[in-house]
């Protein structure tokens, strides 16, 4: 890990979905210019800190919809436990940056740190699943999920 991040991809994260793990190393993207933003106490930051939430807030949204719409087209058996995690996940987020925006008690370390572990552990097991149910659907000659475009 570098200094001026709090995460690295490495490709012991990679589901063997391209369009998921481009997706990811964006949000870890994200989650590392949180994490730069949370490095300056100026009100510069503390702007670009907004900025960056909001951004990141919309992404994840973006990326949970595309999970989700590969899911029901592949009718994956997990998909609303692994719904349900993205729920929960955006739920939290929303209540951080609904205090981060009212100025009550909010610790961007913590959030950001929050958002790497939860992020980590998301793609390490839930969506690791689901790189294998593809993968494992893409072997048997099932229609082509790993290239698939997925609408926005």
């Amino acid at each position: 890990m570098s200094e001026q991040n709090i995460i690295e991809w490495d490709n012991r994260l990679a589901v063997r979905i391209p369009l998921i793990d481009n997706q990811h190393k964006k949000l870890l993207a994200m989650a590392n210019d949180l994490y730069f933003a949370c490095n300056y106490s100026t009100d510069s930051g503390k702007n670009q800190f907004e900025r960056t939430v909001h951004d990141a807030v919309a992404y994840i949204r973006y990326h949970f919809s595309t999970e989700g719409r590969i899911m029901e087209r592949t009718s994956y058996p997990d998909r609303d436990d692994h719904n349900r995690e993205h729920t929960e996940f955006i739920k939290k987020v929303l209540e951080n940056v609904k205090a981060f925006e009212e100025g009550k008690l909010f610790v961007p370390f913590r959030f950001v740190r929050f958002l790497r572990d939860w992020v980590l552990s998301h793609i390490a097991i839930t969506d690791s699943k689901l790189g294998i149910f593809l993968t494992g659907l893409q072997k048997t000659g099932k229609p082509g999920v790993i290239t698939m475009k997925v609408q926005s």
